[in-house]
């Protein structure tokens, strides 16, 4: 099983773009503490969402300290955003190592889009990834985790290869859908060692009956 823990920003947001944003945010120091409790666990897959700029100035010197690896979900309408990655930033994350997924277009949920919002969100944003990052957009995560049948099916059509949710389970890694453990400013490097460290229960398989749910409506 693979255990996938998703950060969304790390030290402390200039602004906050939606309510409830600086909740997803995580001190540099308790971030540091987390990436050493990880490194001693390989089933551990690390991503980063949202694209802000301490994923860049942060996060990535800290993982090339620690010889780890991770996948950063940008949005393509902060690509001219100061407090986002750009696309000389994607670049830099690329040739480090690092992959690149599209988070959307504007960060709106892609659950009840029409044709028009789905377009732009799941193909638009890919492609402006893909030009400003100079490589293939092959996954995508969902904004604010919210998603039904007939997205997994958009999805599944415009060819992504894996797609991320947040239903908090481990995930078989064949899965196509692929769920994670999003942290919080509340989380510490104990709470995250218990995620990984820990075996299935009673809560990850109320969780993975949630998600088989969201799946059939």
């Amino acid at each position: 099983m693979t255990i996938h823990v998703c950060f969304h920003g790390i030290g402390t947001p200039g602004r906050e773009r939606e309510p409830g944003e600086a909740h997803y945010w995580m001190a540099r120091d308790v971030f540091h503490d987390v990436l050493d409790v990880v490194q001693a666990h390989p089933h551990v897959r690390l991503s980063f969402d949202d694209g802000n700029r301490s994923d860049l100035e942060v996060g990535l010197p800290a993982l090339r300290e620690r010889g780890l690896r991770a996948t950063f979900f940008a949005l393509a309408g902060r690509l001219d955003d100061p407090a986002s990655l750009g696309p000389g930033d994607l670049r830099e994350l690329r040739d480090a190592g690092m992959a690149i997924g599209n988070h959307g277009w504007s960060h709106v949920p892609w659950r009840g889009l029409d044709d028009d919002e789905a377009r732009r969100e799941l193909l638009d944003a890919r492609e402006a990834l893909a030009e400003a990052s100079r490589g293939p957009i092959e996954e995508a995560a969902l904004p604010l985790g919210r998603y039904d049948r007939r997205l997994l099916g958009r999805l599944r059509h415009a060819g992504y290869r894996t797609v991320y949710t947040s239903d908090r389970f481990p995930a078989r890694s064949s899965a196509w859908l692929q769920p994670r453990y999003s942290v919080t400013e509340h989380d510490t490097a104990e709470t995250i060692r218990q995620i990984v460290s820990h075996s299935p229960g009673p809560r990850d398989a109320r969780n993975a009956i949630a998600s088989m749910v969201k799946r059939i409506r």
